[in-house]
């Protein structure tokens, strides 16, 4: 019989063309006791690397440049002289899945993945795949019962403390990953100061910024709140950003590039998966657009007024439904006028008198500081967090990012 040591023993090659899905998946089977893991992200490279290593399972990406999943598959079957490829597709496209399991896959886990789904459907495999090999020694009545277990699924494992234990580091790799997301340094851009900052929580929320400049000469600015909490939340907003960076790569015009990924996120997300985000594009001259995704109003400080504008618009959240239509609203910062953009962790951060910071604070801090400039009122704002909130944990992530004109 196939011992718990064997399955976790078990060679495993994880190949994905994405640096940051390698990590998270191999993070996940090291947590769930792997011990054999290795990855590539080079498609070319699996053939031979199976046939130097001879894995148990291989934890195949589909869609990958140069050769894709496909023919991989096609490669492993000259190397697997029986037929039984030990593959396990992960795919986001739900046509793949059949075509998958024609070309010779075990099995599939579409993307975004449920982690408990993928541990259950890797263990089974493996225990699938080692049975399959000590079915050339023991004959038919092994071969009944690897079609037995083939058919089965295993039991989500009751929480022990050593599951208690998995998930503290899921969630380790979950707040890695999110990390990840967020800019490694602020942008530069013509006539303009950038400022940004983000404070997640313990159970690592959704919240993401990113800039980007554009072939066109402007510059687009996003802040995003995805719904939930860990590495789904986590898994959604590196789709959601891969997809924004994508599309704004090949056009630039904000409404059509949120109505497709607003269908992409209604497909691939889960139900109860949802994202609130305010987007804007910039021109060096302080001209520009907006769209927030059923997000809270940004403010915009007027320098010239000492007012403070809203910025808001009645478009729904992203995910939820594939027929909503979004569209941009104009505006402009002028020399010295400034934009604060938020997510509602910061108003609705908690004392521990169970006090909310507010918009009315918020208003206040603006009015106050930014006539000093965008440096001040970050400094201003990351003081007032954390005098308010007299170092009590927080159940949201805050995040903000502020923008001066200030050329």
């Amino acid at each position: 019989m196939v011992s718990v040591d064997d399955i976790r023993n078990a060679g495993i090659l994880v190949v994905d063309d994405k640096e940051a899905n390698i990590r998270l998946l191999e993070g996940m089977l090291r947590i769930a006791g792997y011990t054999a893991v290795a990855s590539t992200s080079n498609a070319n490279e699996v053939c031979e690397l199976h046939r130097k290593h001879r894995y148990s399972l291989i934890l195949l990406d589909l869609q990958m440049p140069g050769m894709d999943g496909f023919e991989v598959m096609e490669g492993l079957k000259a190397i697997e002289e029986d037929g039984y490829l030990p593959v396990l597709v992960i795919t986001a496209q739900p046509a793949h899945k059949l075509r998958a399991l024609e070309a010779g896959a075990k099995d599939f886990v579409s993307k975004p993945f449920d982690l408990a789904e993928l541990r259950a459907r890797v263990h089974n495999l493996l225990e699938v795949r080692l049975l399959h090999l000590e079915s050339k020694n023991y004959g038919r009545v092994l071969e009944e019962t690897v079609r037995e277990l083939e058919a089965s699924r295993e039991v989500v494992r009751l929480k022990t403390i050593e599951e208690r234990k998995k998930s503290e580091q899921e969630l380790a790799l979950a707040q890695e990953t999110q990390e990840s997301l967020l800019p490694r340094s602020l942008p530069e851009f013509e006539n303009f100061r950038v400022h940004a900052f983000n404070s997640p929580t313990r159970y690592v929320g959704g919240d993401f910024y990113d800039f980007l400049q554009l072939s066109s000469g402007e510059w687009m600015g996003v802040l995003a709140d995805v719904s939930g909490k860990g590495i789904p939340a986590a898994l959604l907003s590196s789709m959601l950003l891969g997809a924004l960076s994508m599309e704004f790569h090949s056009r630039a015009h904000p409404p059509d590039v949120l109505n497709r990924v607003n269908r992409l996120l209604c497909e691939k997300s889960l139900a109860h998966q949802f994202v609130t985000l305010f987007l804007f594009l910039l021109s060096p001259s302080g001209e520009g657009q907006f769209i927030s995704a059923g997000h809270n109003p940004a403010y915009l400080f007027r320098a010239s007024s000492g007012k403070v504008e809203e910025l808001s618009s009645d478009a729904c959240v992203l995910g939820m439904f594939d027929c909503s239509s979004y569209q941009s609203r104009a505006f402009s910062l002028n020399l010295g006028d400034i934009l604060l953009v938020y997510s509602d962790g910061l108003t609705d951060a908690q004392n521990p008198r169970e006090e909310m910071l507010g918009e009315d604070r918020l208003l206040s801090i603006i009015r106050e500081c930014a006539p000093s400039g965008s440096r001040a009122l970050e400094q201003r704002l990351l003081k007032t967090i954390e005098e308010f909130t007299e170092g009590l944990p927080q159940t949201d992530d805050i995040t903000f990012v502020v923008v001066e004109k200030c050329r």
